[in-house]
């Protein structure tokens, strides 16, 4: 079963088809003027990263998750300031915003990595990007909350070939997580420039193959979690109160520079910086 394909603009129908496949393709998610950006900041900074090196925090296991002939770096914001620009992507606040406030009063950055598969690359690992944080997870699956919400969006064209992101479409509603199927079952996420494939945490899902001699599949990745659990990604040490005075009230949040209020609900303040003020 192919993804549908949905424009931007329509976020009504995103979120029906994030609801019933557990992944949407977004088309141009973002402006051609801001990916264009955001590619060409983001390939010159890939020189500074040797393929392989990135384990995610997991040792040699997180290499082989990784990919030996992949390229993946975060802390984009000082690599590229369209970073910050993409924060303010309102479609993608939009379906955010419907996915996670459910259950939470705001969300931060869980991660922004560049994920650039070389040549050669196997693929990855099928997975659930909710399963970072089992403990919330495992309780009640499939009907936990819904904690994590991801866009992996085409720097360049992203075809089956060069290596585009594998989905098994409605693995979010299997009644056994550990299940994540079989590579025969998915269907490639094949992008244009600025597309985006969208995604739940409880999607099972992997990088594909790169069949290529001499191509990379050159894409980013943008991911939010709910404000009561700890991101992926450490972006306040990244990214100081004055680095981040002049960005608006939604950038610092997702940053991790604001306190996290938890609205009325059951719990208390979080991440406090300043007690009396949220």
């Amino acid at each position: 079963m192919a993804l549908q394909r949905i424009d931007a603009e329509n976020t009504d129908d995103i979120l029906r088809a994030l609801d019933q496949d557990g992944g949407v393709i977004v088309r141009t998610l973002v402006d051609t003027a801001l990916i264009e950006t955001l590619r060409d900041d983001i390939l010159k900074a890939s020189s500074d990263y040797s393929p392989g090196v990135a384990n995610q925090g997991m040792g040699d296991w997180g290499k082989m998750f990784v990919g030996e002939n992949t390229i993946r770096f975060s802390s984009l914001g000082l690599v590229t300031p369209a970073y910050f620009q993409l924060l303010e992507n309102k479609p993608y606040q939009q379906i955010a915003d419907a996915a996670l406030l459910p259950h939470c009063s705001s969300y931060w950055v869980n991660t922004a990595q560049a994920m650039l598969i070389g040549p050669g690359s196997d693929a990855q690992i099928l997975h659930r990007d909710c399963t970072n944080w089992p403990q919330v997870c495992e309780a009640g699956w499939p009907d936990c909350p819904e904690v994590t919400i991801s866009a992996m969006i085409a720097l360049e064209e992203t075809s089956e070939e060069l290596g585009a992101t594998r989905v098994i479409p409605g693995s979010h509603r299997w009644p056994n997580i550990d299940d994540c199927g079989d590579p025969d079952m998915t269907v490639p996420a094949e992008l244009s420039p600025g597309d985006a494939l969208v995604y739940s945490g409880k999607l099972v899902h992997g990088g594909g193959a790169n069949r290529t001699t001499d191509r990379w599949r050159n894409a980013m990745h943008l991911s939010f979690v709910v404000g009561w659990l700890t991101p992926e990604e450490c972006c306040p040490l990244d990214f100081n109160a004055e680095n981040l005075s002049g960005y608006s009230d939604r950038v610092q949040t997702l940053l991790g520079h604001h306190s996290y209020n938890p609205g009325g609900e059951y719990g208390g303040g979080l991440w406090l910086r300043h007690a009396d003020s949220w």
